[in-house]
Order: C-alpha cells, then sequence, then structure tokens
C-alpha cells in the first residue's frame, strides 16, 4: 500500500515538471519571435550595372607624316623647308623613323657684305636620315574640362646624308618634339632638331650647326 501511494506520488511530481518545462519553452519561442520581430530589416541594395563602352585605340604600327617649317643653314639666311617621315613604332616607348626632307638656302652674310657677289649658283639642299626615338613622358593634353588628348614628349637621334653645294656630306641630327593625338589615327606634331654636317662653301671647312622647326601631320596605319 505504502509502496503504491510513493508511486502515485512521483508520477504526480513528473507530470507537473514536465507542465513547466513546456510552459517555459512555450514563453522562450515566443519572446524570441517577438525579438525578430522587432530586429531592423536588413536591405538588399539593388544596384543596376551600367554597360561602359571603352574606348577602343586603333594598334597600328606605321606612322606617315608630311611636315613643313623653317631651315636656318649656318651662314646662311632660313628658309621653308618640307618633307616626310615614315616611322615604324616598335613599342610604345621605341620607334625608328626616316626622313626625307629639302629647301633652297637663303642669301649668306657674305653674299651681303660682298655687294652682289654670289656664293652659291645651286640653292637646293636636300637631305634624308634615319633616327631612332624615345617617349619620355606618355601622357594626356586637357582642353576645357570634358576633352584630353594623348600626349608625349619625345627624343630623337639618327644619322644620315645632305646634298648641299654639289656634294653630298654625311650628316647627325638630334632633337626633340611634342606629339598630340585629337584621334586614335592622327597626331600632331611639333619638332626641332640640328643638322650637322662639314662644308667647306666659305672657302673654310667646318662643321656646321643647321637648325630646324617644323610642324608635322601624321597619319597611323
Amino acid at each position: 500500500m505504502e509502496s503504491r501511494i510513493h508511486s502515485i506520488f512521483l508520477t504526480g511530481l513528473r507530470s507537473i515538471a514536465i507542465g513547466i518545462l513546456a510552459s517555459s519553452s512555450l514563453g522562450i519561442s515566443v519572446a524570441i519571435a517577438q525579438d525578430a520581430d522587432d530586429a531592423p530589416q536588413v536591405i538588399e541594395p539593388k544596384v543596376e550595372r551600367r554597360d561602359i563602352d571603352v574606348a577602343a585605340i586603333d594598334t597600328e604600327d606605321f606612322e606617315l607624316t608630311a611636315f613643313v617649317g623653317l631651315m636656318g643653314v649656318e651662314d646662311f639666311e632660313s628658309n621653308a623647308v618640307y618633307g616626310a617621315r615614315l616611322a615604324y613604332h616598335i613599342s610604345e616607348w621605341l620607334f625608328a623613323e626616316a626622313t626625307y626632307g629639302m629647301t633652297e638656302v637663303g642669301t649668306s652674310s657674305f653674299e651681303k657684305l660682298g655687294g652682289g657677289a654670289v656664293l652659291l649658283a645651286d640653292r637646293d639642299l636636300t637631305y634624308y636620315d634615319l633616327s631612332v626615338g624615345y617617349n619620355l613622358f606618355p601622357g594626356e593634353v586637357f582642353f576645357g574640362t570634358k576633352r584630353a588628348w594623348n600626349s608625349s614628349v619625345y627624343l630623337l637621334g639618327g644619322m644620315g646624308s645632305t646634298d648641299f653645294a654639289g656634294d653630298n656630306q654625311f650628316t647627325v641630327t638630334f632633337g626633340f618634339g611634342i606629339k598630340v593625338l585629337p584621334t586614335d589615327y592622327i597626331a600632331v606634331r611639333l619638332e626641332a632638331r640640328d643638322y650637322m654636317f662639314d662644308t667647306e662653301v666659305t672657302g673654310e671647312k667646318k662643321t656646321t650647326h643647321n637648325l630646324q622647326t617644323t610642324l608635322n601631320l601624321s597619319w597611323f596605319f
């Protein structure tokens, strides 16, 4: 009889404990649900992707140039010079160029002081040279706030031949220039060069420095 009473008592305690645990679990679940409802919602940003067109820059390696300018032959007045160039761009930094040019030399100081004496009957001067150029500062030139053109400052040097006063003279040339590209296939260049060759036109053999400044218009192909 006593064991039966003890069993009933334990069964009652077990039922009470299960009820308490069930109530606690329900309260915790409700609290978690309420906290979840009160938590700030994470907003997923909706970013629309834009299609960007990257300008296609031509990769032609050859550059054909026409130029015009002034050339001052030592002991003579400066005169117009014109010609053409053909360049091959070996890399972004290095290029090789062939040049052919011509001018007609002006009056010499000897002729001015000689009272009408003629020093030269043939005043035509032609030359050709092969040179190598190096781009020092590739960058951009800005025109206003919405337009920028590719540009570079370059040095060059080479050698060739000059036909002047009936002689062909070995010629060494050095120079520098500034190049601006308004489009991907046209360039405008402002350039200065010194053509050095020996001459005896004035009766004395000497090495002359003949300075040339030109405006160049180039086409890449």
